[in-house]
């Protein structure tokens, strides 16, 4: 791994790595034309009819996706607000972890 590999992981917020998820889709085609929406993330329509906010750190991470481009960018937005103030655990929690408990 190189130092610039290990700076960029080291730089990502621990929440945002949680919302992220352990198998995450990366933007390998970034336009060079493209807007970047708060500095922070911009949003692509999928092949499906879509649309997607792609982050700028981690480049390229695909974050939240929706049927409207407007919902995308608020939703991206609120979402990362709340990561930066740390007021994310308000608004989450776990309805069913899949744990057995017990013997069977």
């Amino acid at each position: 791994m190189s130092e610039t590999e290990t700076t960029t992981e080291q730089a990502i917020h621990p929440k945002l790595q949680q919302s992220l998820g352990p198998n995450n889709t990366v933007e390998k085609d970034i336009p060079e034309d493209v807007v970047w929406i708060d500095d922070a993330f911009y949003v692509k329509k999928t092949r499906f009819g879509l649309y997607t906010s792609i982050l700028k750190n981690p480049l390229g991470a695909n974050f939240i996706t929706g049927a409207t481009e407007d919902g995308v960018i608020t939703m991206t937005r609120w979402h990362l607000m709340c990561i930066q103030d740390g007021s994310i655990d308000d608004y989450t929690r776990v309805v069913n972890n899949g744990i057995v408990g017990g013997k069977l």
